[in-house]
């Protein structure tokens, strides 16, 4: 039996157990529809605060008629490419790729993962929040690969270099060092352009690695950072803000074509939802493991202008490198998505 075979056997028996012990547990009949939410990350981050949105949204407005089961920490799955398959398989509804890691899956998806695109919060969104988004999620159904792309969060804020023991204040300094990233090409890059060791490792193993000095930093989130101890092992932050950590929704195609018309509506409005919760967790968040960083040795650094713009230009290479590797639609699609949410945000000033 393949490895895949015996996966899905696995969560098809956790489903069954699952649903017998809400028959026998709570005495009533089990609702009509389960949706099945898996996190890689902890219970501690924004995209639990979203999920728990998301169950008590949708558990009331379909009156009971869809329960929501959340497994956080990788219960469910343990790698994004476990998940994948469970959700493609529909044993599994809902799960998140960030937009780089959804590169393994769709390669130019990467384009959303470019480094020092966006320049804040309010741009990131708002291309996000727009046609670029409704693109992707077009070209994914026609794929036909079985996901269906439902909103685009903030997961874990904005990336950043993070080294255990020598702290990177200019893109030199990145030279020599084995940086973990996710599996994407793109991340890995990146690392490479700045003359770094791109060392692709699964986030579950992020802190052994750091420990044991297989890697001697990461590209993360403050908050990602603190909620999974890695401040233990981290001593420096750089913030340079390379690049928003967009989430990439997904719902099982094969459960959603079984799901009734007029619940449909009632999970896309939950997504709203977990969107607005996983954006707004974040922003009060990073101010705080910000702090926790500090209070526990960790040092932040604040590129100066003049520094921020040798990072921008020392890989500058990237849009080359992504050209050539997937072609220019969708860098064209992003450029003008940039330029008019810049545009827009700054006459509303």
């Amino acid at each position: 039996m393949t490895r895949k075979k015996v996966l899905l056997t696995v969560f098809a028996l956790i489903s069954v157990a699952s649903f017998a012990g809400t028959i026998l547990s709570s005495g009533k009949s089990a609702a009509e529809h389960t949706i099945r939410f898996s996190l890689l990350g902890s219970a501690e981050d924004e995209d639990y605060d979203g999920a728990v949105v998301f169950k008590e949204h949708i558990e009331n407005a379909s009156k009971g008629r869809i329960a929501v089961e959340l497994y956080p920490s990788g219960q469910f799955c343990s790698t994004e490419r476990e998940c994948l398959e469970a959700i493609q398989s529909g044993v599994l509804q809902v799960f998140m790729f960030t937009t780089g890691g959804f590169g393994s899956v769709y390669g130019p998806a990467q384009v959303l993962d470019l480094p020092y695109v966006f320049r804040d919060d309010a741009v990131a969104e708002c291309v996000l929040d727009g046609p670029i988004t409704a693109e992707l999620s077009r070209t994914i159904l026609a794929a036909d690969i079985g996901i269906r792309l439902m909103t685009v969060s903030n997961t874990g804020g904005w990336r950043n270099f993070a080294t255990t023991d020598k702290p990177i204040k200019s893109p030199e300094d990145v030279r020599g060092q084995k940086i973990r990233t996710i599996t994407a090409p793109l991340q890995q890059e990146l690392v490479r352009q700045l003359g770094g060791n791109p060392t692709p490792i699964a986030w579950s193993e992020v802190y052994t690695a750091l420990a044991t000095g297989v890697v001697d930093g990461t590209k993360n989130g403050i908050h990602d950072i603190v909620s999974m101890q890695l401040h233990e092992q981290i001593k420096y932050v750089t913030l340079d803000g390379h690049a928003y950590m967009g989430g990439l929704w997904w719902y099982s195609e094969h459960s959603w074509q079984r799901l009734p018309h007029d619940l449909q509506p009632i999970v896309e409005e939950g997504f709203q939802k977990l969107r607005v919760a996983t954006r707004t967790a974040i922003k009060t968040w990073e101010a705080e493991s910000y702090a926790k960083f500090e209070a526990s040795g960790g040092t932040l650094y604040v590129p100066s202008d003049s520094d921020r713009k040798r990072f921008r230009d020392s890989v500058q290479g990237m849009r080359h490198w992504y050209t050539q590797t997937y072609g220019d639609t969708w860098l064209k699609r992003l450029d003008v998505a940039v330029s008019t949410c810049e545009a827009q945000l700054d006459r509303n000033q």
